[in-house]
Order: structure tokens, then sequence, then C-alpha cells
């Protein structure tokens, strides 16, 4: 699928980066260019040191940010696929700066989509989150206003060879900032893990499984749609359970921005959502094509109206042991008894 493609992968030194990386060059050995677009040069630095290009001949090192639209253009000269995974995704430092998480989220999607309808590329997609639902904090906000933009991006593609689509799944288990290290990292210095509700449910996904994603949708989707993975939830009590069982659990309050459970499809979207087996699809209104067809052709069906699907009353919800289970296999570098 990738053998003698160029790839460029924006934010490629983040978590999803660096597996989406490992993993191309493990199974496309034949992949010609494989570009991380980012802002960090100490971290292309370090990320190098993994990767370095003198063993990854394919590989290239591209410093620039997505608000800069000449830089955009001159890294996606020749390519093929772009994998779009930069953001601002902090949800309370998006509150404190909300047009610093506009300008990444928002103004740099666009200045991404422009780029790459001008340089060619045949198939953009675009990481998503569970917090573009129903958003009710700023970075939420940003990510519905990015997919909007992809997804919409289709209906202005003249005759051009393009595709973009859209990815949204859960909390990604082990990623920076996510909930696992910082439990582990807080029970080692204080014994106390501080819990913001304990009613609260996330979906989970493991980096693999997204970067599986992310692979599949490259060379599966038709464009415009937004695909939502079926995947398991977990509450935190019982993610700080399977953690840490002798430390003590502390109940603080739910912060600023934060719902009890995240959804991926509303109620409304349910009447332009198709099953496809492993993933959800959820179509444009104003589409290049119909429900019916896609379904048809995807082997799927429509959903019923009103579905709706989040944390909360998803019927796969992990175990204390599932959970132990999976941070042992899929979160690097972290142990627990």
């Amino acid at each position: 699928m990738l053998d003698n493609q160029s790839i460029l992968v924006t934010g490629g030194t983040g978590s999803f980066g660096k597996a989406f990386v490992k993993t191309v060059l493990d199974r496309y050995p034949g992949v010609k260019r494989l570009v991380i677009y980012s802002r960090d040069e100490l971290k292309q630095y370090e990320m190098a040191q993994t990767f370095p290009m003198a063993r990854y001949p394919a590989l290239r090192y591209f410093i620039g940010d997505i608000r800069d639209e000449a830089r955009l253009r001159r890294a996606l000269e020749n390519i093929d696929v772009v994998v779009h995974a930069a953001a601002l995704k902090q949800v309370p430092a998006a509150e404190y700066n909300p047009f610093e998480c506009i300008k990444t989220n928002v103004i740099g999607a666009q200045n991404l989509i422009e780029a790459a309808l001008d340089a060619g590329v045949k198939r953009v997609v675009a990481l998503s989150t569970d917090k573009a639902a129903a958003p009710i904090n700023l970075y939420g906000a940003t990510k519905l206003c990015s997919d909007k933009l992809f997804v919409a991006a289709n209906n202005i593609k003249g005759d051009r060879d393009i595709r973009l689509s859209v990815v949204r799944y859960g909390n990604v288990m082990g990623s920076r900032g996510s909930v696992i290290p910082f439990f582990m990292d807080r029970c080692k210095a204080s014994g106390v893990l501080p819990i913001t509700d304990p009613r609260m449910t996330r979906f989970n996904i493991s980096l693999q499984d997204g970067v599986d994603m992310v692979l599949w949708s490259i060379e599966n989707a038709w464009g415009g749609e937004i695909l939502v993975p079926k995947i398991p939830s977990y509450t935190i009590t019982d993610v700080a359970t399977a953690i840490a069982p002798d430390c003590r659990q502390e109940i603080i309050g739910i912060r600023p921005g934060e719902k009890i459970h995240e959804e991926m499809i509303t109620s409304s979207d349910s009447y332009n959502t198709v099953d496809i087996g492993r993933y959800y699809a959820i179509l444009p209104v104003a589409g290049t094509f119909t429900l019916e067809d896609y379904a048809t052709k995807m082997g799927g069906q429509r959903v019923a109206p009103g579905f709706s699907y989040d944390s909360g009353s998803n019927p796969d919800i992990l175990t204390v042991e599932q959970i132990r289970a999976l941070i042992k296999t899929h979160v690097e570098g972290q142990q627990i008894d």
C-alpha cells in the first residue's frame, strides 16, 4: 500500500507519530520518503537517535509549524499521503490560551488543506478526538471545526485525485500527558491518586490500534467520512485500582471543560452514520456519495435513528484485570506489580 509512496506526518515527533513511523518502516520497507514535520528541534533530534537517517534512508526531518502555510507547501512537494497529527491538545492550556489553540487546530488545518490541494497529495487522514463530539471545551470545539474543514474539503477538490478523511478515537493508552503515566508518577511521589469523579469513564485505544486504524483509512476511506473505532471503555477508578491498588484515591471534583462520559457519535450524527464492522463511519451531509451507496459497497448498514456512542453506555467496559494486562502490553517503559 505505501511502498514507493512519499508520506508526511505532521506532529511527527509525538506519541502517535513515533509509533506510526516505526510501523511504516517495519511493514513497508519500500516506502519512498517518510517526512517527520514538527516544530520542536529537540524532539526531532531525540527521535533521530532512535530512527537515524543513516539507517533509514527514506526518513526526513523537517522543521516547520502548520501555522506557516509557506513552509507547509515546501514540505508537501511530491508528497502522496499526509497524516495530520499536529495539534494543541491540553484542555486547560487551550482554555487559558484560546486563540493559540485556534491558530494551530483550525487555521493550521486549513493551511494544510490548501497546501495539500495544490501539491497533488492523494490521501489525507486527520486525527480527531472524542472531545470533538458535542464539545464543551475549546480544544474539542477546535477539533470539531478541524473535522468539518477536512470533510468539506472533498467538495472543493474538483478533478483532483485526493481523498480527505478523519479518524476519531478516545484516550490513547500511555500517551504523553495521559492518565496512566500521570497516576504512576503520582503514586510514587505521594501515594495518593486524585480522582475527579468516581463516575467518570473514557474510551480506550492502544497506540498500535490507532496506527492500524490510520493505515486502514489511508487505503479504504472514500473521503469525507469521520471514522470511529469500536473500542472498550474504562472507569477512572478502575484505572487507579489497576495501577496502584494500595494507593488512596482522593476525590477532587471535575475540572472545567471535562465531561463525566465522552461521546464519539451523538444522536444527531446517527442519521448519517453507517456501521461497517470494525468501525462506524459518520458520513458528510453534503457529500459526493450517498449513504446507501457507501453502506452497500462497504458491506455495512445504517445505525438506528437516535443511536449514540459514548463511554458510559458502551457495553464493552474493561475490568481491572484487563486494564492491568493492557498496561503491561501497551504502555512502554511502565511496570506495575
